[in-house]
């Protein structure tokens, strides 16, 4: 394998990994989840909000996040939910959610592009052999976040916030702040885990499509080479 097929190979791998992590956040970034979550963890009572009034700023912050609509400054009663400091992290969240999609619509079209210049059959072959690899790296890493994030949550999502935002942005103090009480601990551990579940198993499911379409070629070319020796 030459070094263009080599990086071909990584970019196909990559884009598919990239691909599956986007699927398994994007359905979770809408008002609906955001309000049924907290309500599990009880943001309500952590807040003083209403349900009324805490369905108005999940809907006004997550369309804030996605669509850029506006600037984190939801009110209620002409009050801010959130003090300058909480919409300046909120930003640096925007920017973070930004630049991670943009890399998973890059993917979409590295492999739009990759699978319709497969046509031959040994580059059909290629493709899927670099998704299956894509995949496998994917569903190893999460396995190995999912146990680290079980036995040491708050030093994962520590060390998450220390390699996307700058020192001192991130820390808010749950009995004064209205972001992290908007927010807890609880909120993002079984969102973690539910986003760890849905993308581990879309790799699982991407591994076992890959090897049904590279099973047969693989038995076919041991059966050649059988004949070759004889």
């Amino acid at each position: 394998m030459n070094g263009t097929s080599r990086l071909r190979d990584w970019l196909i791998a990559s884009a598919t990994s990239l691909l599956i992590l986007g699927v398994s956040i994007a359905p979770f970034l809408v008002p609906a989840y955001i309000r049924l979550e907290q309500d599990r963890v009880g943001v309500d009572e952590l807040t003083g909000y209403t349900r009324p009034e805490l369905d108005t700023i999940a809907g006004s912050l997550i369309t804030d996040l996605v669509v850029w609509r506006g600037d984190f400054d939801v009110a209620i009663d002409g009050a801010p939910v959130l003090t300058d400091r909480e919409r300046g992290h909120m930003r640096d969240v925007r920017g973070v959610f930004a630049g991670f999609f943009a890399l998973v619509a890059i993917a979409a079209v590295v492999l739009v592009v990759a699978a319709r210049r497969s046509t031959a059959t040994e580059a059909r072959f290629g493709l899927w052999r670099a998704v299956s690899a894509g995949a496998r790296a994917l569903a190893v890493g999460l396995a190995v976040a999912g146990a680290v994030t079980i036995l040491a949550f708050d030093a994962a999502f520590e060390l998450f916030h220390r390699l996307f935002f700058s020192s001192g942005t991130y820390t808010f103090d749950p009995r004064t702040d209205r972001l992290v009480q908007l927010f807890p601990e609880a909120f993002w551990s079984e969102t973690a885990t539910i986003v760890g579940v849905l993308a581990l198993a879309l790799a699982l499911l991407t591994l076992w499509q890959a090897r049904r379409h590279t099973a047969g070629r693989s038995v076919t070319a041991v059966l050649t080479a059988s004949k070759a020796r004889t």
